[in-house]
């Protein structure tokens, strides 16, 4: 078994840390945490450290999964890296461009397994577009359009104010949720684009807690068109300001689409529509279904580790690269995001 440390304690603790337990190939044995680690180690009867390099420098472990904010990314990669550890980076990969450049420098120097949690490839009805591409069901393909709706950045919204409100801390929509929805898109053409553009936008700067008024310097919408080349291009769409919550995911292709869609990005149905018939289509399972009363997202963060799993052990896997995640991060600074 693989042991395991995790840095960070919010997301950290509700996915990283139940996905690595329930998985029979790895054991977490310490989580890093400036204010959450003394707990969490007691009730989980592991070591607790208040950092990434305290934790390497007073306990033996193989992986360090990071699920620290963005804002600690950069120098938690480099010290396990510095370390040789294989590591897990939670997105935005990067503050910026530099950073993402020296991260992934870092990877390649040290030579462990290194991935981007982008759990999300793993849905059903995204493994199987990929598939329809891949076998030539859609073909040739024109447009990959995905758009992600939800409500709970509305000026009524009432979220409590911390970094994810300051955008020199990597907050906002373009962070937390269209670096997942590049990452799909580029899966899904299997190449990053040649060119991007696009905005970020504020519409709702000034927000209320429960602890008074504060200003937020972040978007809560962020908005991409890509060109991928042979006449393929991408309209993707994460907007926090909504009336509904929504997610769709079309692969468009001169003889058919592939359209998933429904209320959030984990429950879709998959519709392959065509001149003739709309048809909906069977998708398999989740492996580790019985995981999801957890959280919804811990059976797919179990099918990452898979991958992860098979970069440890032999070199070659689907695991989301931080290559690809440089990719991302490049469009990303197209439109606008970094500090």
């Amino acid at each position: 078994m693989y042991r395991v440390g995790i840095v960070g304690a919010g997301f950290g603790e509700r996915v990283h840390l139940p996905s690595y337990a329930a998985h029979p190939k790895f054991e977490v044995v310490a989580v890093a945490s400036p204010t959450s680690a003394k707990r969490i180690a007691q009730e989980r009867n592991i070591a607790g450290f208040s950092s990434a390099r305290e934790m390497l420098a007073g306990i033996d472990v193989d992986v360090v999964s990071i699920a620290s904010p963005p804002f600690s990314h950069h120098d938690d990669v480099l010290a396990a890296l510095e370390a040789r550890k294989h590591v897990l980076c939670e997105k935005p990969f990067a503050l910026n461009l530099s950073q993402a450049e020296e991260m992934l420098a870092a990877a390649k120097a040290a030579g462990t397994a290194c991935g981007v949690s982008h759990e999300f490839r793993y849905v059903p009805q995204r493994m199987a577009q990929k598939e329809l591409v891949a076998n030539g069901h859609l073909t040739p393909l024109r447009e990959i359009e995905i758009t992600q709706l939800y409500s709970t950045l509305r000026e009524s919204g009432d979220r409590k104010n911390n970094w994810w409100f300051q955008r020199e801390k990597g907050g906002g929509v373009a962070g937390a949720l269209l670096s997942h929805i590049i990452d799909n898109a580029n899966w899904l053409a299997g190449r990053p684009p040649k060119y991007a553009a696009g905005f970020l936008r504020t519409a709702n700067p000034h927000r209320r807690d429960k602890v008074g008024p504060f200003t937020s310097t972040v978007d809560d919408g962020a908005f991409a068109l890509l060109d991928y080349g042979d006449g393929l291009i991408g309209r993707l769409a994460a907007d926090g300001t909504t009336a509904i919550d929504s997610f769709t995911c079309a692969v468009h292709a001169e003889n058919r689409t592939a359209v998933a869609s429904g209320d959030s990005i984990t429950q879709m149905r998959l519709f392959a529509v065509d001149s003739d018939e709309t048809s909906e289509l069977d998708c398999k399972p989740l492996v580790y279904a019985k995981f999801a009363s957890i959280n919804e997202n811990v059976p797919l963060f179990m099918e990452l580790l898979d991958a992860f799993v098979r970069q440890i052990e032999t070199g070659e896997s689907a695991l989301p690269t931080f290559d690809e995640a440089l990719e991302t991060q490049r469009v990303l600074a197209a439109i606008g995001y970094g500090a």
